[in-house]
């Protein structure tokens, strides 16, 4: 109450003083006068601003005092009471999650581990490692390479694909025509390279693979081709009323206008996809500053690839030869284990290297609009997850050429599903056994079998376990496939010409 009324007066006073300068201005007085008045005025304000600030201070004053009483009450109630419901950390009922200290933990211990692995491997092979064994490959003989010939004859199997649309799109060819010129043109491409892979002794394994592996990408391509062009046509005949429905005008009349030109079909089979469109998404300039910074990566990761595998898989791949001929299981064990890191290490610097240097070194040539070749399958809880994520051009083209109209021909999800992995199987199988020259299934069977694994996962394995299910199965399967055609392949050409 006491301070209440001290404003109340305080108030009051400033009132009365305001009240009287404003009356004194109004009567007529000369200069004296005023000044005395004015002086007044001022000196009664000063007065009240003093009372004001010593009230504000008494204020802070009572404040602080009650602050240091909660304070001092905190200190007395922390010192009788130090605990409260909580749970531990490590606890999934905690919520945390801040684990970076373990994830850089994780990563120098896998440092140190591998650095000293390196370090054996120094002492006990030395220095492994010769560029000019590798560059001598592509250079002997360079008039006679199968596989870069194979690779220019690819142009044909293009040309007539862009040929069988254009006489499509004239009405030259009927659909049924146009279709059995279509199916022998991607027959012909699968099974032209493989049997000169086959038939010619001078193609080497890696040439082999470098040259199925471009005629699959482009089977894929011209699949794709060929379905965008017939829905084009098929949406062509469709009432403009049917179109509206679901399409703007402005869309109708430009994505359903086909451009059969050699410049169209080329920047596609250049471009890093896997499924046509009439007009891809474009960047609006080249970033010579991102462009040689991938150009470097491709460049290094090349080299350290090689590197590794002269220097740590093939000396293990040779020691391994014993074990896998004597079937000592143990020992064969220890090997597996032994070809797990390294192998891991180059799947990973491969991944890098094709998915993040090389695709987008070549988008950003073409101003190829998406750039979005994998997704977080690091993440992956289930197999099923790990595959569409890990190669989304794949995954895309899988998803629109093969599942959906599979689903719209009345299959079931686990059937089209099972369809999409046999065929994944089969190209796996093809692009290692061909240029191998050896049919062991290994990696057809290694496909197949993610069926199981992925149904074992999804149904009795979640979260972190899941994830480390896919972790083990990308570390220890791959490994175990390259022994078996490793083994095969020695056992075939190797230990024949020693006997």
């Amino acid at each position: 109450m006491g301070d209440s009324d001290a404003a109340g007066a305080l108030t009051r006073r400033r009132r009365a003083t305001l009240a009287a300068g404003r009356s004194a201005s109004l009567l007529p007085m000369n200069g004296r006068s005023a000044a005395v008045c004015q002086d007044s005025v001022t000196a009664e304000v000063s007065r009240d601003d003093g009372q004001g600030k010593r009230d504000r201070s008494l204020e802070t004053v009572r404040s602080k005092s009650k602050s240091e009483k909660k304070k001092c009450r905190n200190d007395i109630s922390d010192r009788l009471s130090c605990h409260k419901t909580q749970q531990s950390l490590l606890s999934s009922a905690s919520g945390y999650s801040n684990y970076r200290g373990v994830l850089n933990w994780c990563v120098v211990m896998l440092v140190l581990s591998n650095a000293r692995l390196f370090l054996e491997n120094l002492l006990r092979y030395g220095i492994l490692v010769d560029p000019i064994q590798v560059i001598s490959l592509f250079l002997n003989d360079p008039y006679s390479w199968p596989a870069a010939c194979l690779v220019i004859v690819s142009n044909v199997f293009i040309l007539v694909a862009l040929y069988t649309e254009r006489q499509l799109s004239k009405g030259s060819f009927t659909e049924l025509v146009g279709f059995l010129v279509h199916c022998t043109n991607m027959a012909v491409m699968l099974t032209f390279p493989a049997a000169v892979v086959l038939l010619v002794p001078s193609v080497t394994p890696v040439g082999g693979v470098f040259v199925l592996g471009t005629y699959t990408i482009l089977f894929l391509k011209l699949y794709s081709y060929k379905d965008v062009n017939m829905w084009c046509r098929e949406l062509s005949t469709v009432k403009a009323k049917k179109l509206a429905r679901s399409l703007s005008c402005k869309s109708q009349i430009h994505m359903h206008i086909p451009m059969f030109t050699r410049e169209d079909m080329y920047y596609f089979v250049f471009a890093p996809t896997l499924c046509y469109e009439l007009n891809f998404p474009r960047s609006p300039n080249i970033r010579m500053s991102f462009l040689l910074r991938r150009l470097f990566e491709m460049l290094f990761f090349t080299q350290l690839l090689v590197a590794l595998t002269q220097q740590w898989m093939i000396p293990i791949i040779q020691s391994s030869m014993k074990p896998l001929e004597d079937m000592d299981l143990s020992r064969m064990t220890e090997r597996l284990l032994r070809l797990a890191v390294p192998n891991h290490l180059m799947w990973l610097m491969f991944f890098y290297w094709f998915f993040h240097s090389s695709l987008n070194f070549t988008a950003e040539l073409l101003r190829f609009g998406d750039r979005q070749f994998y997704k977080d399958w690091w993440n992956s809880e289930s197999v099923t997850y790990f595959w569409q994520n890990w190669n989304i051009p794949v995954h895309k083209w899988c998803l629109r050429h093969f599942y959906k109209p599979l689903l719209r021909r009345g299959f079931s999800k686990k059937v089209s599903q099972s369809a999409v992995f046999f065929l994944s199987a089969f190209f796996h199988e093809y692009l290692v056994s061909v240029p191998l020259r050896m049919f062991r299934l290994w990696a057809f069977m290694g496909m197949m079998a993610q069926l199981p694994l992925a149904w074992f996962v999804g149904h009795f394995l979640r979260g972190n376990y899941g994830n480390a299910a896919v972790w083990i199965s990308i570390i220890i399967g791959q490994p175990f496939a390259v022994l078996m055609y490793v083994h095969d392949y020695y056992v075939l050409h190797y230990r024949q010409e020693a006997d």
